[in-house]
């Protein structure tokens, strides 16, 4: 993509987040309608409305572009555009619905199957993540950079604690730091690991694109590291359209983690 084209694309996905994030808010802590996709997934009426304003905001602005979100039904024919928008509208549903902060708007572009624009918005928190291949990553313009601890110990992990238990590994972790309210978006979680907040995030089980092709780009423009938990780059836009795990950190923390789980055998996406 042509220099010119990424700020023109980032801009569009900029402007795009925070009108997103303003009808978000228009339907936070109201009365919502609330409904599931299918068990243990709920869906509201401010997930379809934040949806309905970005495909038409989106794919107005760049109609040759695939579209892949969360909130729309899936089809083949995004396998066969250059470039795809991947989106979710309200990534931390279930933080929402309770009146919880922890939400974000997650807005990526794919070229041939690689994030190169990126923007994760928190509206209650104002904060702005953005990033484009080869040009950085900010918060609210500032430039961000992961952490460069070099150590497991005592490294800032968002992940159920329970994972980490000494029944669950034949060489016990090392002392590690979990957060007292674990943030349910995992667009946000990865975004506050891009910006040295925490040093990992690490689910051991299937992600799908949206809720990871955004702070993917902001977190390796911010000099850290996302994978599987066996260390393989994702890669976008398949036909299955998600990751079988997720380990974000920064670099150094990000090796030493995946030298701890690649011995896991997790399910492809789409095994049965």
């Amino acid at each position: 993509m042509l220099a010119a084209d990424l700020q023109a694309d980032l801009i569009l996905l900029r402007d795009a987040a925070l009108e997103a994030g303003n009808i978000a808010m228009t339907y936070f802590h109201s009365d919502l309608k609330i409904w599931e996709k299918e068990p243990d997934h709920p869906v509201t009426d401010a997930d379809l409305a934040v949806n309905t304003f970005l495909e038409e905001k989106l794919r107005g602005a760049r109609p040759d572009y695939g579209w892949l979100s969360e909130e729309t039904q899936d089809g083949p024919e995004r396998l066969s555009r250059d470039c795809v928008f991947v989106v979710d509208p309200i990534d931390g549903t279930r933080a929402f619905m309770e009146g919880k902060p922890h939400f974000c708007i997650a807005l990526a572009i794919l070229e041939f199957g690689e994030p190169v624009a990126a923007v994760i918005y928190a509206p209650v928190f104002n904060e702005l993540f953005v990033a484009g291949k080869g040009l950085g990553a900010t918060r609210n313009g500032e430039t961000i950079t992961s952490s460069p601890k070099p150590e497991l110990e005592k490294a800032r992990i968002i992940a159920d604690p329970r994972m980490f238990s000494p029944d669950h590994w034949d060489v016990p972790w090392p002392e590690l730091v979990f957060p007292d309210v674990t943030p349910n978006a995992t667009a946000y979680r990865m975004a506050l690991v891009a910006d040295g907040r925490w040093d990992a995030v690490v689910v051991l089980r299937e992600k799908f694109d949206w809720d990871v092709a955004a702070a993917a780009l902001i977190i390796a423009e911010a000099g850290g590291r996302v994978s599987c938990h066996i260390g393989d780059d994702f890669v976008f836009n398949r036909k299955v359209a998600s990751q079988r795990s997720l380990i974000a950190a920064g670099p150094v923390v990000h090796e030493l983690i995946v030298q701890r789980v690649n011995h896991l055998v997790l399910p492809e996406p789409g095994d049965s």
